[in-house]
């Protein structure tokens, strides 16, 4: 390889990167009060400041740990925490398999890092176009979930270490509803993936579910909502010819990029 193609793979992946970074900073902003809630929740309930940046940093899963906090206040044992906490991140199980194919041919560590970062937002922004690509064209970048990945990660903890400080100088932060900042960042993450009708279909039943179940306080009323929804979507595009497996599918038309191992 030349200086000249060393050069410009070098300057390719340092684009693809901060690409990937713009791409997951409006939504980073988003979840900055849903940090803050994090780490000031978890000084509330007894956890030391380095505790409570530690979950942040190791487990790196807002809904969960928010969960898992409000459990461990209530002295709820940890194998029903551990359950609990599995059924909300399983979404993951999906994002990991829906990814596989692109994935699983990069070197382990990619393959560990990816994974570790793998986020809801992670998710959508790998499967969104973007450099002036149509969706037909879009391919799987691994600088640009990087970037994105390691963005958000850093956002969040630095909300969480805000919400350390907060919490030991304002009391009942909880109250000032930062807990919106959750729905708010799905919203924000799906409306913009209902490009058809099966995918609508989807959305809708989940939602519809998700409110039944949180009014009957059924336990697994998300995992509930979120298969019936696939399964609702499923259903519509097979009666309906609409073809599932199209370029606007999650996953469906990304290709892993021909680089080295690095």
């Amino acid at each position: 390889m030349s200086t000249a193609e060393s050069i410009t793979r070098s300057t390719n992946k340092t684009k693809s990167f901060f690409a990937g970074a713009l791409a997951v900073m409006p939504l980073t902003i988003a979840v900055i009060p849903w940090g803050i809630l994090a780490g000031s929740f978890a000084l509330e309930i007894g956890l030391t400041a380095i505790e409570s940046q530690a979950m942040s940093a190791i487990i790196f899963a807002g809904s969960a740990q928010l969960v898992a906090l409000g459990m461990i206040k209530t002295g709820i044992g940890i194998g029903s925490i551990l359950i609990t906490t599995l059924l909300i991140t399983s979404r993951h199980l999906l994002y990991a398999m829906a990814m596989r194919s692109h994935i699983s041919p990069l070197p382990l560590k990619w393959r560990l890092g990816l994974g570790f970062l793998l986020t809801d937002e992670l998710f959508a922004i790998s499967n969104q176009t973007h450099g002036g690509q149509t969706s037909a064209q879009h391919q799987f970048d691994r600088w640009y979930a990087l970037g994105g990945g390691l963005t958000f990660y850093i956002g969040w903890n630095i909300a969480t270490l805000l919400g350390i400080v907060a919490g030991q100088s304002i009391d009942n932060l909880g109250e000032l509803g930062l807990d919106f900042a959750i729905a708010a960042t799905f919203i924000a993450i799906v409306v913009p993936t209902v490009k058809k009708p099966s995918i609508l279909v989807s959305v809708l039943v989940s939602l519809t579910l998700a409110v039944v179940c949180a009014v009957f306080a059924i336990q697994a009323g998300l995992l509930i909502a979120a298969i019936s929804g696939m399964a609702a979507g499923m259903a519509y595009a097979k009666f309906t010819n609409e073809g599932i497996a199209t370029t606007d599918t999650p996953g469906a038309d990304i290709t892993p990029t021909k680089e080295d191992n690095l």
